[in-house]
């Protein structure tokens, strides 16, 4: 409830959104946040770490509300998503329809991070919307669980989504800091979300190889996470190379790897590596194409959604220094955000869901 006041101090609110620790009970955090937000419409999820002006923090909430002039927000909800991911994100996106006649819109967008595939929940929004309204959020956090906030309920295997119209500019960017390691491979076996072979070779090994990995990260699935989850896999798109996490889906006797999400058969990919600094200079070069794309105008505010699985390498100083990034670019503005189980951004093409990354939305 705490959150919930401060973040409703301006005249008005048209949405709150909240992100909250998975620790809390979320039936009894969203009553606590009806009984402050009255009928301003509320959305948010879990997270795996909350990030706001004088954060980062772990155990916390977080909340952030949108308003005023020159601002108007219609939220929807999918329910039961799993197998029916594309349908789902069209229903959400269907938002954007309601929203009025204002020169800027963008749709805000928080899923269950535990559901797989997706990547087809954003190609059922651009689906919906086209290339005209840019996508950006997160999937919702928790090792055990994890929830989205909307339509009044606290919902599993959920997608909810926030459509915003503004008379200002809002702007969306998504960076990561890896580089790609030697030649590009070619995913020449993959069904289900999983990759067979990479060059016509069991996946594991070949993503191995190419990065020099030790003997135990071929054989002890604790060692091949920890090896991997500092080196993703790079999928070629229209807009550049996506990271995707190989460090979640295990399969030490397939010799396949996956991160959740689908890489398409025919895909180029590279090994990637990287390190706390150039995580923080892509956080540095995210906030400076965020405000970039606000013109003339001033930053009001922004959203930051960066991935739980950069905290390992960034470690607790880097995750400090993170935040101190933002505060610095924001220059006095404020901003939340969360740490995710995959980000979301398209700006261009029909992909924008990323691993290892970080993406933003700011307000002019």
């Amino acid at each position: 409830m705490a959150a919930a006041r401060a973040a409703l101090v301006g005249d008005g609110p048209k949405l709150l959104i909240v992100f909250s620790s998975i620790t809390h009970d979320a039936d009894a955090l969203l009553d606590g946040v009806r009984q402050v937000a009255g009928d301003v419409p509320v959305i948010g999820c879990s997270t795996h770490g909350e990030i706001g002006s004088d954060g980062p923090w772990d155990g916390t909430v977080v909340a952030a509300a949108i308003g005023g002039t020159g601002f108007a927000v219609s939220t929807a909800t999918a329910a039961a998503i799993t197998g029916r991911q594309r349908a789902a994100g069209a229903e959400v996106a269907r938002s954007v329809a309601q929203l009025p006649d204002l020169p800027h819109r963008a749709l805000l967008l928080f899923t269950d991070g535990l559901v797989r595939d997706q990547e087809l929940i954003v190609r059922g929004c651009y689906g919906s919307v086209g290339a005209s309204v840019p996508l950006v959020g997160g999937a919702a956090a928790g090792n055990q669980g994890a929830y989205v906030l909307g339509g009044g309920r606290a919902m599993a295997d959920a997608v909810v989504g926030a459509a915003i119209a503004s008379d200002a500019p809002l702007s969306v960017s998504v960076r990561h800091g890896w580089h790609k390691v030697g030649e590009p491979m070619i995913v020449t076996g993959s069904r289900d979300g999983r990759v067979y072979t990479l060059d016509d070779r069991p996946a594991m090994d070949t993503f191995l190889d190419r990065l020099g990995a030790p003997a135990a990260a071929y054989t002890d699935a604790d060692a091949f996470i920890e090896f991997a989850m500092t080196r993703p896999l790079g999928v070629q798109r229209r807009g550049g190379v996506e990271a995707r996490n190989m460090s979640t889906v295990i399969d030490m006797a397939g010799r396949s790897i996956s991160g959740g999400c689908a890489i398409d058969y025919g895909s180029l990919v590279w090994a990637l590596v990287g390190d706390a600094d150039s995580i923080l200079e892509a956080t540095d070069s995210a906030c400076s194409d965020a405000l970039s794309g606000l013109g003339d105008h001033d930053l009001v505010g922004m959203l930051t959604f960066s991935c739980a699985a950069l905290r390992p390498i960034l470690g607790d100083d880097g995750t400090r220094k993170e935040v101190d990034h933002y505060a610095k670019w924001a220059d006095g503005a404020p901003f939340a955000g969360f740490y995710t189980f995959g980000e979301i951004a398209r700006v261009r093409g029909i992909d924008g869901f990323h691993n290892q990354t970080l993406a933003m939305l700011a307000f002019g």
